[in-house]
């Protein structure tokens, strides 16, 4: 690696002082647990509220035959269906309750798995009533959709089906993988606007809300409190946040031949809260790229001065990010990501990375809590004179007395996340060997999806308990 390159624009390199004590322990893990319950408790109790509501206004008392039968069927499911809409919408809010305890890349997995049965539920509703209608009017279910099209609030949720049907098609994998992140995001902001078009109809057609005091109270609370934290986290407050810190680039400074180092300064950086291991959706606010913003992990633990942030050429923005002129202004949202200190549970401690995936590792490197050894990185390179942060990681291993193995070249084969090895031992073997204790370390792996499961085979095989395995996806 040429350490050269724009050195004259590197700031000085200064390392916080690491964390004097983390509680460790079983119970700690427990006591997260003990809080996601409650949380998805709460969540599913919305679910029965919303039946008993149905039940209690006598939803099926009145069924006689199949028409009946299907006006009981259209009310539960439109009902079920909106409370499981607004609960899929939070997910993916950035709201801080939710990422502290489960981390921006399970919440964005439930999101996903959500979104298939909602929009089941959704079309079985529109396929219920429209044949409930046909039936009452004595007409076939085509002539009656186009009758209905009249009714102004029908054509507003047509239109949210519309729009559901798209953005769920465009989450299937195979889609996905042909899809840019950008037009991606475009096709997913529509998300808002089919929840919105599905409004009217539900509070003027529906008849367990229209005119009732409770329902109604209900699900304007429960409309209100997901669009507050909908409009405050994910849109308002990083906006007024970054501001009022006048967030802009400092200096752009080359770590390797395809990645630089980002540092981000302005008034008060400290009071943005972010710890080693988290991540920022960066927005660059010129004039190609600040309609998306991209998920960087932090790259060194946070200070008042500025945040850094190390950013690969992986394509799309992150290409034209390598050449950002110092001034530019910038957005962050976050920080997000539970890739942090507080999920340790264990005195000894792993920390894995790959390429790209080394700058929240070397962040926890500088941050956490340890004693001579209790500390092991295993960094896998393509090239090592030419990899990202590596000098830092050195420094870094020497000051604080920490097991830095370095293993360079390309994967010994498909399945290995490791280099050929001349002895030719398995992955298993090698990582037992580097880390004998590794079934009594916590264990955090960052790196390319498929690279990051084969580490987590090979620690949940060396006896690494699932807990004390930590890995984050930037999903999308």
């Amino acid at each position: 690696m040429n350490t050269n390159v724009l050195d004259n624009q590197r700031p000085k390199l200064v390392l916080a002082q690491p964390t004097s004590r983390i509680k460790l322990g079983f119970a700690k893990h427990l006591k997260l647990k003990r809080a996601q319950d409650l949380i998805e408790a709460i969540a599913w109790s919305t679910v029965v509220a919303v039946v008993a509501m149905v039940l209690i206004d006598g939803g099926f008392s009145s069924v006689k035959d199949f028409a009946t039968g299907l006006n009981a069927f259209t009310r539960v499911s439109a009902l079920v269906a909106t409370d499981l809409l607004l609960i899929h919408m939070l997910l993916v809010a950035r709201v801080p309750w939710i990422d502290k305890f489960y981390g921006h890349d399970r919440a964005t997995l439930a999101h996903k798995k959500l979104g298939k049965p909602v929009l089941y539920i959704v079309i079985a509703h529109f396929i219920a009533s429209v044949w409930q209608y046909a039936i009452q009017d004595g007409k076939n279910v085509i002539a009656e959709y186009v009758s209905l099209l009249s009714i102004q609030d029908l054509v507003f949720a047509s239109v949210s089906l519309a729009l559901m049907i798209v953005v769920v098609v465009t989450s299937i994998k195979i889609a996905r993988k042909k899809m840019s992140y950008e037009a991606w995001y475009l096709v997913h902001f529509t998300s808002y606007v089919a929840v919105l078009a599905a409004v009217p109809h539900m509070f003027s057609m529906g008849s367990d809300i229209h005119g009732k005091a409770i329902p109604t109270i209900f699900w304007v609370t429960l409309y209100l409190f997901v669009a507050l934290n909908l409009a405050w986290f994910r849109f308002l407050a990083p906006i007024v946040r970054s501001m009022r810190a006048g967030l802009r680039v400092q200096s752009v400074v080359r770590e390797s031949s395809d990645s630089v180092s980002i540092y981000i300064g302005g008034k008060n950086v400290g009071s943005l809260g972010g710890q080693a291991g988290q991540f920022y959706l960066v927005r660059i606010m010129n004039a190609k790229q600040w309609w998306r913003p991209h998920p960087f992990s932090i790259s060194a633990a946070p200070n008042d001065s500025h945040v850094r942030f190390t950013v690969g050429n992986r394509g799309d923005d992150t290409k034209l990010m390598q050449s950002l002129k110092p001034g530019t202004r910038v957005i962050l949202e976050g920080p997000y990501g539970v890739f942090t200190e507080e999920r340790r549970t264990r005195e000894k401690v792993v920390l894995v990375a790959s390429g790209i995936g080394v700058p929240p590792v070397r962040a926890l490197a500088e941050s956490m809590a340890s004693r001579p050894g209790d500390l092991k990185i295993i960094y896998r390179v393509r090239d090592e004179a030419d990899a990202a942060l590596l000098n830092e990681l050195r420094h870094i291993s020497l000051l604080r007395k920490i097991d830095l193995h370095v293993f360079a070249g390309p994967r010994a084969n498909g399945h290995s996340w490791l280099n050929a090895d001349p002895e030719g031992r398995p992955d298993l073997v090698r990582l037992v060997t580097i880390a004998p204790d590794i079934a009594d370390s916590d264990v955090y792996v960052c790196g390319p999806d498929g690279w990051t499961k084969s580490v987590v085979n090979s620690a949940t095989r060396a006896g690494v308990p699932a807990h004390q395995i930590h890995s984050e996806e930037y999903a999308w």
